[in-house]
């Protein structure tokens, strides 16, 4: 199964990934978890990347995933949307929209992460808490324009981990039906 954990910045992504990997590891099933290519590169680079990087940083995020090694479950910390909505916010540019909503569909379950956790600086990729709102509302504009289902997970810790374990358990309840 693919999991895809998006939203805005500073709303518990990569906290919710490393939890589900450890969840399922620590239960007996494989789990991988593809980290933030954005977020390596502006460590790497000292900087955020401009409009014509964009295009590299969405291809390597997708790269990762499709050549990850098989798994029970594959968690990306983000995908190639996240990186098409922000060159839209940030540069107006929409080149890289048809994609990264084509690498969407790749995923088993999308989980957007609620607005409901404090904004907190987190170094060179943070724009600051005024952006995620704008960048909640293109994320599930692209996304429904995409056809692309997607569950909205919110609370805190555990309540963030059991929500996203019950949208997963639901997934699982919907592929045995069909099998």
């Amino acid at each position: 199964m693919k999991i895809a954990i998006l939203g805005p910045e500073s709303t518990g992504k990569t906290e919710l990934a490393q939890r589900l990997t450890a969840h399922w590891n620590a239960h007996g099933q494989s789990a991988i978890w593809v980290p933030e290519v954005l977020r390596e590169w502006c460590d790497k680079e000292g900087r955020t990347p401009q409009s014509h990087e964009q295009w590299d940083i969405c291809m390597e995020q997708a790269r990762r995933v499709l050549q990850s090694p098989c798994a029970d479950w594959l968690i990306a910390d983000t995908t190639p949307l996240m990186t098409a909505i922000y060159s839209e916010l940030l540069f107006a540019d929409r080149t890289l929209y048809d994609f990264a909503l084509a690498h969407q569909r790749h995923y088993d379950l999308t989980l957007v992460m609620g607005l409901d956790l404090p904004w907190v600086a987190d170094g060179l990729q943070r724009d600051g808490a005024h952006v995620r709102e704008p960048v909640d509302k293109l994320l599930r504009a692209a996304l429904d324009q995409g056809g692309v289902r997607y569950q909205v997970i919110c609370g805190s810790g555990h309540e963030r981990l059991a929500a996203a374990l019950r949208a997963t358990d639901q997934l699982r309840t919907e592929h045995a039906r069909c099998a």
